[in-house]
């Protein structure tokens, strides 16, 4: 807890794996009493009263009907990242209060992630890394190949501003990019990266090289990859996620992956998170697997916090809230 003048900020913890980043600790103290959740659940008669915002950071701490009960002054949460699955924004809405988030402090970072699980998946790097260091090898095979991105179709599955800096980032690598979204793009935005709509998602899947999912999480989107769309993609195909892992059954893909259907995958992001630690997943060697670092740069992680301390203290002033995420 800090200078009890200023306003207060109800965070997970200020150190640790689940805490807030260390070294955003003192900038945040600048312009708030830092209240951690074990500070708060050991008096909250106390601490109830005084916490004005609620700074979650690696979707911590989880908000549920008690803790917006206890609150009394909330007038904001501000979550780090984009999604916001892990939000109730219906029944924040009902206690009166407000939501912002960080949309474009992550899109960058995001889509450099995807690429890097693209190429890293299609050349094959982190087995070619075991291969190269491994103490038995003694020779390399020159026919251990992996697939050519140059001139290859690429299908996003999602075309926000996280979609939208990949295609522009494919276009580079003279891909060919196909698009499924809920609205189209324009048609000089779909120009300006060479990206071409697909209506349908079953086109985009059978025409594809790599499908690369980028979209939320919703109760649609849910399961958005099967068996059945898996099997709709060509046996060359790989698969990257970079959104939820809940947009991919993973006993189908796992089951893909085993028997050819697909050629690979490469996904930053599983259910759960971490996966357990004797998951068939984890054994599978057409596979490539990130502890979920889509934003994780030290540049991306401190314009997040910028970002939500902008709208905390515009929240608290009563000035319209950069960010805000408006009910829809």
């Amino acid at each position: 807890m800090g200078d009890q003048d200023l306003p207060g900020v109800l965070v997970s913890g200020l150190e640790g794996s689940y805490g807030i980043c260390e070294d955003h600790v003192g900038d945040l103290q600048k312009h708030f009493n830092l209240i951690t959740l074990q500070e708060f659940l050991e008096n909250k008669m106390q601490f109830g009263p005084k916490i004005q915002a609620v700074y979650i950071w690696g979707g911590r701490p989880a908000i549920d009907q008690e803790l917006l009960g206890s609150l009394p002054s909330l007038k904001i949460i501000a979550s780090a990242g984009v999604g916001l699955d892990h939000l109730d924004l219906k029944l924040i809405a009902s206690f009166g209060v407000k939501v912002a988030n960080t949309p474009q402090a992550v899109s960058s970072p995001t889509a450099d992630m995807g690429m890097a699980l693209l190429l890293a998946a299609a050349r094959r790097v982190v087995e070619g890394h075991m291969l190269a260091s491994a103490p038995d090898t003694e020779k390399f095979s020159t026919n251990w190949m992996g697939q050519e991105v140059t001139g290859a179709t690429l299908g996003l599955i999602g075309m926000g501003s996280i979609g939208y800096k990949i295609a522009q980032r494919a276009k580079a690598f003279e891909m060919k990019v196909l698009y499924h979204n809920r609205r189209r793009r324009k048609l000089e935005e779909e120009e300006a990266v060479g990206a071409t709509y697909c209506e349908s998602l079953d086109d985009l899947l059978r025409r594809s090289d790599f499908v690369l999912l980028a979209v939320s999480l919703t109760p649609q989107t849910q399961r958005l990859i099967g068996k059945r769309e898996l099997s709709l993609m060509k046996p060359t195909a790989i698969l990257i996620n970079i959104g939820r892992g809940l947009l991919v059954d993973q006993d189908a893909l796992m089951e893909a992956l085993q028997t050819g259907v697909i050629k690979g995958a490469a996904l930053d992001v599983t259910y759960p998170e971490p996966l357990p630690r004797d998951h068939p997943l984890l054994k599978l060697r057409n596979i490539t697997l990130t502890p979920h670092i889509g934003s994780a740069t030290h540049q991306a992680r401190r314009q997040m916090m910028e970002n939500l301390v902008e709208s905390i203290l515009a929240s608290l002033n009563g000035l319209p809230i950069p960010n805000e995420v408006l009910l829809k």
